[in-house]
């Protein structure tokens, strides 16, 4: 299984509307074990995340609020992809890996800013 992100809108009773992705966007997060083996790793962890290591625990909601401080997150990461990919098991080259975690964190970042542009959040499950 794969983890998936997804923009949402509080609707006016409290309920969440997720919206489409654009044509040609990937809503991919990465594989279900990344949840400890890459998001919530020591690795991430240490770089300051606050975010997405809560996926190895649980989902993960970004409330509207909080939008702009999880993007900053992700920009970080992606700023630091081969100290993230350098605590990965080896099961994939590392041109493998460093591709598949810069992927998925575009990916997340995109879902992000297109919440930030709603006035939404963001859920990883």
């Amino acid at each position: 299984m794969s983890l998936s992100v997804h923009v949402f809108v509080e609707a006016a009773d409290g309920s969440r509307d997720f919206l489409d992705a654009p044509e040609g966007v990937s809503e991919t997060a990465g594989f279900e074990r990344w949840r400890t083996s890459v998001w919530g790793s020591p690795v991430v962890r240490s770089l300051g995340a606050r975010f997405l290591p809560r996926l190895a625990e649980t989902d993960l909601h970004v409330g509207p609020d909080e939008v702009t401080a999880f993007l900053d997150e992700c920009v970080l990461l992606a700023s630091r992809v081969p100290q993230v990919v350098a605590g990965m098991d080896a099961g994939r080259t590392v041109e493998e890996q460093t591709h598949q975690v810069a992927s998925n964190l575009a990916h997340i970042g995109h879902a992000a800013r297109r919440a930030m542009e709603v006035g939404g959040g963001v859920v990883i499950w």
